[in-house]
């Protein structure tokens, strides 16, 4: 007579996680996306708010309300969808970029371009400056990372397989792109570095980062949320010199006309990681 086929515990955690892991591994091609969306987030945020002349506040509303709707569609998923996930980060790229903007800029004509007087309805922007806006911004990111330690949920994107785990994993995800602007514009506008010289900069704390995870006393949990933030101002940066006229250093190619490319690029990665994610999945019914 055939046994009974009982599952251990460990063999339903297994089972439960695999079917509920809903985040994606974090490899290089992770890290190209995650920039992709980012530079796109700035160059699609400055299009809505600056180039359609929306502004700030009115495109702040708009984009969080699309944050709201492609987080839920990321939260019922019952599984890893690059395209639900990546359409996250954009939204999160997008609505960081004018809640900074927001935070930080005003009506003076250091923030507008030339012969425009005002954006769009409402308040133009708070005018608290890069250097305090990106204090709040680290001080509530601090608040929710404490919380979330506080909850005894993962750090280990890999392992969070919960909604409390995923919901955390996005308010940070979300404080830290509009953090990542702020950090961009300062270096871009206000360091005397210039576009090239911000993302230079970056990408050679990023090169540190990189050789801190060989060091094992440094949790790469650690490094890995280091480096997403400092890949936002990576992004804002490379957006402002793909949109930004020459006389300020930039290449001049428009919003539009960046949002678009970098859109194609963005799309293109995401069917790839749909791809590889599928044949994953075929591996791991064979196997």
């Amino acid at each position: 007579m055939q046994q009974p086929n009982h599952l251990t515990d460990l063999d339903v955690a297994s089972t439960t996680k695999s079917v509920m892991k809903k985040l994606p591994e974090v490899t290089l091609v992770f890290w190209i996306m995650k920039i992709a969306a980012t530079t796109l987030g700035e160059t699609a945020g400055d299009l809505f708010s600056q180039t359609l002349k929306l502004g700030y506040f009115l495109t702040t509303i708009a984009l969080f309300l699309i944050f709201v709707v492609t987080l839920v569609v990321q939260l019922r998923s019952r599984r890893y969808n690059p395209f639900f996930y990546w359409t996250v980060i954009l939204s999160t790229s997008m609505a960081g970029t004018t809640m900074s903007d927001f935070m930080n800029r005003d009506a003076s004509t250091r923030y507008l371009s030339g012969g425009t007087t005002s954006l769009g309805w409402g308040p133009q922007g708070l005018g608290l400056g890069y250097p305090a806006g990106a204090a709040i911004l680290i001080s509530i990111l601090l608040v929710v990372f404490a919380v979330w330690r506080l909850s005894g949920m993962t750090f280990q994107i890999r392992d969070i397989v919960t909604f409390r785990g995923e919901a955390l994993f996005w308010s940070a995800i979300l404080v830290s792109n509009t953090l990542g602007t702020s950090m961009g514009d300062f270096l871009s506008d206000s360091s005397g570095l210039g576009y090239a010289g911000g993302a230079l900069l970056v990408t050679g704390l990023l090169a540190v980062l990189v050789a801190l995870m060989k060091v094992p006393v440094v949790p790469n949990v650690l490094l890995f949320w280091i480096a997403f933030v400092l890949t936002r101002p990576l992004g804002a940066t490379a957006g402002d010199f793909l949109t930004k006229p020459a006389a300020k250093g930039g290449l001049d190619l428009g919003t539009p006309g960046s949002s678009a490319v970098l859109l194609a690029v963005l799309l293109g990665l995401m069917a790839y990681a749909h791809v590889q994610e599928g044949r994953t999945r075929t591996e791991r019914r064979l196997t």
